[in-house]
């Protein structure tokens, strides 16, 4: 039995990992063809029918390119930085319950690699170690301007980390646990007697400032100043080269991918969708739970759209206009939210 259980995990583990990467890969061509529609051009449209190979053709390249450690740089810690950038980036969604229990033949399937009582707690862990890889990368490449964008970066993660951290209280004071599949169960269906069940109606400002938050720790303009080009030539990662860049990249796409599914999952029902209960007595419990993984993954393309859109609508910040947001305007907003969110529960 203990070895079905490893095999289910085993498999679960790979088909999320792989998920994860083939959602990095295509955002590259929805980014490209999201600013095409945005800008009224066409797009990636030659490697393969509407373009849609162009990430493997990308792919490609970077495997391909000249693999350069600059002379004066930190090897170990300069190959270090990407790989823990990559890493923490996947192990993200290890606690994200991506739909209901199957029910194959006599074998119930968990469609979560791990529910442990402090999810909560270990997506802000990992989202903290992510700053690791950024700024061992930059500081390892011995070169100014990337290490001046790993100090943006970080200084920039911390102080957004904090209003992330506060705008949640208040929805933990709600939910009452830190589990992620708890405050999905809670999230029921749509309708519970004279309610919604979903979080972004109990908790608006605190889902506004979780998301402007989420852009901020996954560096997406406007909030992508430790790496624009503008002002740094490149950033943090301005000495990479090769598939090292691509891990970089690639994190942030995974990061964006994971920050969409925790949004959707904390104030958005996760797998709950309107009438699911009337949806799995007609499907049963083996394509049932299914639908609601297609319903989550909706929503997360869902925000994935919005991350883009975002990008290539609003101008970037300037960092004194950064740092004013996130301490003069989000902290307060999600103090004054806790406070409300205490009064209005403690009346009820």
């Amino acid at each position: 039995m203990e070895f079905a259980l490893i095999a289910q995990k085993f498999i679960l583990i790979v088909v999320i990992f792989g998920i994860s990467l083939l959602a990095a890969m295509y955002s590259t061509y929805a980014e490209r063809k999201v600013a095409a529609f945005f800008q009224d051009r066409v797009g990636p449209n030659r490697a393969g029918p509407l373009g849609i190979l162009q990430p493997l053709a990308d792919g490609a390249k970077m495997f391909m390119k000249e693999e350069i450690i600059p002379t004066r740089a930190n090897p170990f810690l300069f190959i270090v930085g990407p790989s823990l950038a990559i890493m923490t980036a996947c192990i993200g969604s290890a606690v994200i319950p991506w739909g209901q229990q199957m029910v194959i033949g006599s074998t119930v399937v968990d469609l979560q690699v791990t529910d442990i009582n402090v999810g909560v707690l270990y997506i802000f862990g990992v989202v903290s170690l992510g700053v690791y890889g950024i700024m061992i990368g930059g500081w390892a490449s011995n070169n100014k301007y990337s290490l001046l964008g790993a100090i943006r970066a970080a200084s920039q993660n911390i102080s957004y980390e904090i209003a992330m951290g506060l705008s949640i209280i208040a929805l933990l004071m709600i939910t009452g646990t830190l589990s992620l599949r708890d405050i999905t169960a809670q999230q029921h269906g749509f309708w519970n007697g004279h309610w919604f069940t979903w979080n972004v109606f109990k908790q608006p400002l605190g889902f506004l400032l979780f998301m402007v938050c989420a852009f901020a720790e996954t560096n997406r303009s406007p909030f992508d100043l430790p790496e624009c080009e503008t002002e740094l030539v490149g950033g943090y990662h301005t000495e990479y080269s090769s598939m090292k860049l691509g891990f970089y990249l690639f994190a942030e796409y995974i990061n964006m991918f994971v920050s969409s599914a925790v949004m959707a999952t904390l104030y958005f029902g996760g797998y709950n969708y309107p009438f699911m209960d009337v949806v799995n007595a007609h499907l049963g419990l083996t394509w049932g739970p299914l639908v609601g993984t297609l319903v989550l993954f909706i929503k997360i393309v869902a925000f994935i759209f919005f991350f883009m859109w975002v990008r290539w609508t609003i101008p970037r910040f300037r960092y004194d206009q950064l740092m004013d947001l996130g301490w003069k305007i989000l902290i307060p907003l999600a103090i004054v939210n806790i406070v409300i969110t205490g009064l209005i529960y403690n009346f009820k």
